[in-house]
């Protein structure tokens, strides 16, 4: 398990920053300072596509079973869906009611959406 943290922990750092690439030029440049979270949408789908990939090639290699029904793509997308409902109410109460910085929602989405997904990942996903 171990082995799968730390790749999990690459893949995530690499959709990490590809959600950093779309988030922050679309919040700081594009949208008003109030309207961050509506970045979050195109941020996570780009990532979360790329990040399927990562995971199930590198992260969650030799781990559990690979389904070619459509399911596992189904239940890795709702697993990604619960990660896209933390990140923007992450965005939305900093950047909105604590009137935050754009950047500051990346702080919790790197240390606390990662490791929810990870479990969800691991025990439903590719378990």
């Amino acid at each position: 398990m171990l082995g799968q943290l730390i790749r999990f922990g690459i893949a995530g750092g690499i959709s990490t920053l590809i959600y950093s690439a779309v988030y922050l030029p679309l919040a700081y440049f594009v949208l008003a300072k109030n309207m961050a979270v509506v970045a979050v949408l195109p941020a996570f789908f780009v990532a979360a596509t790329c990040g399927f990939f990562l995971h199930s090639i590198w992260s969650f290699r030799g781990h559990g079973t690979r389904d070619t029904s459509g399911r596992q793509h189904l239940k890795f997308f709702l697993v990604q869906g619960f990660g896209l409902v933390l990140n923007a109410l992450f965005t939305w109460v900093i950047t909105g009611p604590l009137h935050g910085p754009q950047w500051l929602p990346l702080v919790p989405i790197v240390l606390i959406t990662p490791l929810a997904t990870f479990a969800l990942n691991r025990q439903w996903v590719f378990g």
